[in-house]
């Protein structure tokens, strides 16, 4: 035995010790597992490094601890290579439909396939497994036993996807090969998936199993997808065929996203050298004229109508309206919101536009009653509709009805404790895949008090995911935490922004998740870069070592609020384009406000290229609106923040006049299009909306 885990097992049982002599698994209530949390990680930690006898002595008083599973769980992991079945059958039955017996399954089968136990792998299995590897191993433990797969129930589901498989999935596909299952159709199939995901790799391997010309027509797929521009200069050399035409479809498609010029000049030679169809010829047009609208070319809008009637889709459709609002051709805009789908015209944020539209050709009429339409929701438009006639915010709230039945399910619900106990125990990530476990074996109502629960806990993130749909949408107070909320509001007012900005930015960036960390290597709950942290924290005399620091609410708080304030400055302290800045950085914000800062501030933010800033501000905006309200009752009015590009912004006073907010019954919100019902009329002081012309 190492030194140190003697010295981890001496540790133990003087903290066994002191818990048994001085409080011996004495709780408050039936779930008040402190006494035994202190010792559960200091015991979890031999049991993945000592002998079953070592830490199953210091686990004494630890058998009813949610969490005690994963003790025995640890253990028969560390034997995992010498592990028998009826070790694992054992798990099992002590721990049924739970987390940790569903991870040792896995494990163990993934084991068992290493050994080549496929008979012992075929009884195990039970075909719930969600591995793409486990599936495959199935299927090569289904052939090791001499049975047949069933091609269209097991083999093409996992053929026909756009990722590359599992080398393990290498013995269920040379049996497809060997049966003649995997006909050219089937991979030209498969290559056409993989070349509309661009997985270039997956092509070229798919293209070795094909012969002659459509073996070359797979191989300038994979070129088109990886090098569009230099498959475009050798395509006119190339014969004409159904999959040649479709390799150059793909690489003008590729190509539109960094020339759409190239792309249409490469289009008008090619297509009077081959045979396209029409829609081929509809998908290369449509996707020409939608990275021209991206980038505002001059002849956008040409090119969006040129599309034929059938290539037509919801994406064209929208930069039409965006093209032309950015053109500022109000009657082209409104002929563009007007042959919109149903889908989309019933949307509040096509809707909004439209009257904002009619206002803009002067039938301000016509544009009152969409206004008041749009304005009963809550979102971004719905407040600013509500602006544009003067109408207090429409927030519906609701809180969670419950029973005390409901109640004690769902507390005494083992992977719920187990969940609670990880998130005590900081180990988010452990606690995440518990929550995940429980919460997709609740009914709709536990998984509400699920959510409440982990909130009056502190674990603000589960509501924020869980309550995403349906009737659970008005469950405001879960879903727009007031958490730190002295914190957020010191640390605002010090840096001179509004906190309900910071808050909203918390809510859009983390979904208040404190150990996020994203692809583009963004920490915490306000999302900073690890340079940007640095930087800030030397300006503001705070220790800081190195990314993992921001994953601290409050140095995060400290240091987004004020990243938050330098940016306002920036953009002459206007939280909606510091808030586009955030999210896409200042270069391509410069660039959008240079070639459109006549626009309106809500039209300049629907023409804004990229779809995930465009919805970022839009959602920010709205969640600042829906935060000043849960502290205030009222909100300030968004209009009011949304000043012109180039006007300063003003904080409001404190007198000044502030949004009130109602939720009229349903009948009086269908009384209220027609009627003017009077229980959603104005407020007393009237807001002055900065959007307005």
């Amino acid at each position: 035995m190492s030194v140190f885990i003697r010295r981890l097992i001496a540790l133990a049982f003087a903290a066994l010790t002191v818990s048994v002599t001085a409080a011996p698994v004495a709780r408050n209530s039936p779930h008040d597992f402190s006494a035994q949390r202190e010792r559960f990680m200091v015991v979890w930690i031999a049991a993945q490094r000592s002998p079953d006898l070592a830490w199953r002595k210091l686990a004494v008083g630890l058998e009813d601890y949610p969490l005690y599973p994963y003790l025995e769980l640890a253990s028969l992991q560390r034997r995992m290579p010498d592990l028998k079945t009826e070790d694992v059958e054992k798990f099992l039955a002590a721990f049924p439909a739970s987390l940790p017996a569903q991870t040792l399954r896995e494990n163990f089968l993934f084991e068992l396939a290493r050994r080549g136990d496929w008979k012992s792998y075929s009884a195990l299995f039970t075909g719930t497994e969600h591995s793409r590897e486990l599936q495959c191993d199935a299927l090569q433990a289904k052939l090791a036993l001499g049975q047949s797969p069933d091609f269209d129930a097991d083999i093409k589901p996992l053929w026909l996807t756009p990722k590359a498989l599992a080398t393990s999935c290498d013995p269920a596909i040379a049996w497809a090969q060997s049966k003649n299952k995997l006909t050219p159709a089937l991979i030209w199939q498969r290559i056409d998936i993989a070349a509309q995901t661009g997985q270039a790799d997956i092509v070229a391997v798919l293209a070795q199993q094909l012969e002659g010309a459509e073996k070359t027509a797979a191989e300038r797929t994979a070129a088109a997808i990886r090098e569009p521009t230099n498959a475009l200069k050798d395509a006119a050399t190339w014969a004409d065929g159904a999959h040649t035409r479709e390799a150059i479809v793909v690489a003008l498609m590729r190509q539109a996203r960094k020339d759409a010029d190239g792309a249409n000049a490469q289009w008008n030679t090619l297509s009077s050298h081959f045979h396209f169809d029409a829609e081929q010829k509809g998908r290369v047009l449509r996707a020409i004229a939608v990275y021209s609208a991206s980038s505002y070319a001059p002849d956008a809008l040409a090119r969006l109508a040129a599309i034929p009637a059938a290539a037509d889709d919801d994406v064209s459709r929208e930069w039409r309206v965006r093209a032309a609002l950015a053109a500022q051709d109000w009657k082209a805009a409104l002929h563009a919101l007007q042959t919109m789908s149903e889908t989309q015209q019933a949307d509040a944020r096509w809707r909004y536009l439209r009257a904002r539209v009619l206002v803009k050709l002067g039938r301000e009429r016509d544009a009152e009653p969409v206004f008041a339409s749009v304005a009963q929701e809550a979102n971004f438009h719905g407040f600013l509709a509500a602006d544009w006639i003067n109408r207090p915010y429409t927030i519906c709230a609701s809180r969670i009805d419950t029973s005390d039945d409901a109640e004690r399910t769902v507390r005494n619900n083992l992977s719920l404790q187990r969940a609670f106990e990880f998130f005590a125990l900081d180990r988010l990530s452990d606690a995440r895949h518990e929550w995940d476990f429980a919460l997709s074996k609740l009914a709709p109502q536990e998984r509400r008090l699920a959510a409440d629960l982990a909130t009056k806990l502190g674990w603000y993130d589960r509501a924020v995911y869980a309550l995403n749909q349906g009737d659970d949408l008005h469950l405001y107070e879960l879903r727009f935490p007031l958490a730190r909320r002295d914190q957020i509001e010191r640390d605002a007012h010090a840096a001179d922004i509004d906190p309900s900005w910071a808050y909203a930015i918390i809510r859009a960036e983390s979904a208040w998740t404190s150990d996020a960390h994203s692809g583009a290597d963004a920490y915490g709950l306000m999302q900073l870069l690890p340079g940007v942290g640095r930087q800030l924290a030397k300006a503001e005399k705070l220790p800081f070592s190195g990314p993992t620091n921001l994953f601290d609410p409050d140095l995060n708080i400290r240091l987004g609020t004020r990243y938050l304030s330098d940016m306002a400055m920036h953009y002459d302290g206007s939280a909606w384009l510091a808030s586009a800045a955030y999210n896409a950085g200042a270069t391509p914000v410069a660039r959008w406000i240079n070639a459109r800062d006549a626009l309106e501030p809500d039209f300049f933010i629907e023409t804004i290229p990229y779809k995930e800033t465009r919805e970022y501000v839009a959602r920010v905006l709205a969640f600042s609106v829906i935060y000043d309200w849960r502290m205030h009752g009222t909100a300030q009015s968004l209009a009011s923040k949304m000043t012109r590009i180039g006007q300063a912004y003003e904080a409001p006073k404190d007198d000044a006049a502030r949004k009130n907010v109602v939720c009229p019954s349903a009948p009086a919100m269908a009384r209220e299009v027609s009627a003017k019902d009077d229980a959603i009329v104005a407020p007393k002081a009237p807001v002055t909306s900065q959007i307005r012309p």
